[in-house]
C-alpha cells in the first residue's frame, strides 16, 4: 500500500499498488461460503458469483431488493434457476452474504492500509482516502449495502450497525491518538468521527451531484481531509 505523502497516494496509485482487486471481493465470498456453495471449482464459482452480485446491484438500483425475485435474478445474471440455487437457497441468504462479505472485505483492506504507519495524521489521511477509494472501486456494493440494510434480519442488521460503528471507532481512535501527541486540538472526537463518516457516505450515495460539479474522488478526498484539519487545527 502506498504511503500517504498526499500527492503520491491517489486513486490511480491505489488501484496499481493495492494488493487486491474487485475479483478478490468475489473470491472472498467463495472462501467464506464454500461449505454451502455446491459448485466446488473456484474459478467457475467466482465468475458466477460476480454475475449474481452484479445482477443484484443492477436490479436493486431499478426496483429495490424487496421487489427483486429469484426469477428476476436468473434473467439478469444469465444463470438458470438451478444454477442460482447452487449458490443461494433464498434471496435473503444472498443479502446476508453480500453484507457480511463486503464488510469483512472492507475491514481487511482498511487494516492493511495503515498496518505499517505509525504517525497519527498519516494514518488519518490514509484511512479517509482508502475508504473513499474503496467506495469508488466497488461503489455498487457500498450503495446497495446502505440502501438495503433495512431488509436484513434482526441479527444481520445488528451486525451491519456494528460494522458501521467500527469504521467510526477506527477514526475516533486515530483522532484520540493524535490529540495525545499534541497534533490535534481537543474536540469531541466521537461526534467528529460521525460527521466524517457521513461525509464519506455522501460520496457513494450522491456521486451524480459531484460528477456534475467536476469533482473527482481525489478532489473529494482532499476536501474531506482539508475540512478535518481545519476543524482540528484552527484556533477558537
Amino acid at each position: 500500500m502506498p504511503q500517504n505523502t498526499d500527492n503520491q497516494y491517489n486513486y490511480q496509485s491505489f488501484q496499481k499498488v493495492a494488493r487486491f482487486s474487485k475479483e478478490d471481493f468475489y473470491k472472498q465470498a467463495f472462501v467464506e461460503d464454500c461449505n454451502t456453495i455446491r459448485i466446488k471449482k473456484e474459478k467457475v464459482a467466482v465468475k458466477n458469483l460476480e454475475k449474481i452480485f452484479e445482477a443484484t446491484f443492477r436490479i436493486c438500483t431499478r426496483k429495490g431488493f424487496q421487489g427483486m425475485t429469484m426469477r428476476d435474478l436468473s434473467t439478469e445474471s444469465g444463470l438458470s434457476m438451478g444454477a442460482l440455487y447452487s449458490y443461494f437457497a433464498t434471496k435473503e441468504e444472498l443479502l446476508n452474504t453480500l453484507q457480511r462479505v463486503g464488510n469483512s472485505f472492507i475491514t481487511r483492506v482498511m487494516e492493511e492500509c495503515v498496518a505499517e504507519l505509525t504517525e497519527p495524521l498519516a494514518k488519518l489521511r490514509t484511512i479517509l482516502r482508502t475508504h473513499l477509494f474503496l467506495s469508488e472501486m466497488i461503489q455498487p456494493w457500498f450503495f446497495f449495502s446502505y440502501m438495503e440494510a433495512k431488509n436484513l434480519a434482526k441479527k444481520e442488521r445488528e451486525n451491519y450497525i456494528k460494522a458501521e460503528l467500527s469504521t467510526e471507532k477506527v477514526i475516533t481512535d486515530i483522532l484520540v491518538e493524535a490529540e495525545k501527541e499534541n497534533l490535534l486540538r481537543t474536540r469531541n472526537h466521537q461526534i467528529a468521527a460521525s460527521i466524517i463518516k457521513a461525509m464519506l457516505q455522501d460520496w457513494y450515495l450522491k456521486r451524480g451531484k459531484y460528477a456534475k460539479r467536476g469533482i473527482t474522488v481525489d478532489k473529494y478526498a482532499d476536501i474531506v481531509i482539508e475540512w478535518v484539519e481545519v476543524y482540528y487545527l484552527q484556533t477558537d
